[in-house]
């Protein structure tokens, strides 16, 4: 049976991959955005890592946690830990059943599939961060090069199970 697994092993790869990367620049990458600079580096990836929390807490009832933006590299260091956390949980999801949950939102409250959430978040990952990668590049940083991190090199250079 083919299942979401692959999916999300690569969207945590990936997500390592990048955090790794970002640690290695200087704080002030931090603040490199394309066009709105409240939508910078910082604010993206503690939206990447504070979401993947509430896919995970949607899907298990596990309390959330308080993600603060990172203001320094420090910071970001201190967020791969948990950003390995909650994409575990986020592949353990996977083994579950699908069936419908309540999802609760800030536009209102709807059911979904927990494969939807499961999908949306390996979506979400993703767009993050090419987003993430584009803001570096805007403000003339180093970016992760995204074609490191594709799928193609997921399987051929991670050496995934």
């Amino acid at each position: 049976m083919i299942t979401l697994e692959r999916m999300l092993k690569h969207m945590a790869w990936a997500n390592q991959h990048v955090l790794n990367f970002l640690v290695d620049l200087p704080d002030e990458a931090l603040s490199a955005h394309v066009v709105n600079p409240d939508w910078n580096v910082a604010e993206i990836v503690g939206h990447i890592v504070s979401a993947a929390d509430r896919y995970g807490v949607r899907l298990t009832g596990f309390e959330s946690t308080d993600i603060a933006r990172p203001s320094s590299m420090n910071d970001v260091r201190d967020l791969i830990p948990l950003t390995e956390r909650f994409d575990a949980r986020l592949l353990a999801a996977a083994a579950d059943e699908d069936a419908k949950v309540l999802v609760r939102h800030s536009d209102g409250d709807f059911e979904c599939w927990r494969s939807t959430i499961l999908s949306q978040a390996v979506h979400h990952a993703t767009e993050h961060r090419a987003q993430l990668a584009s803001a570096l590049e805007a403000k003339g940083f180093a970016a992760p090069d995204l074609d490191d991190i594709d799928l193609w090199a997921f399987e051929t250079c991670s050496s995934p199970q």
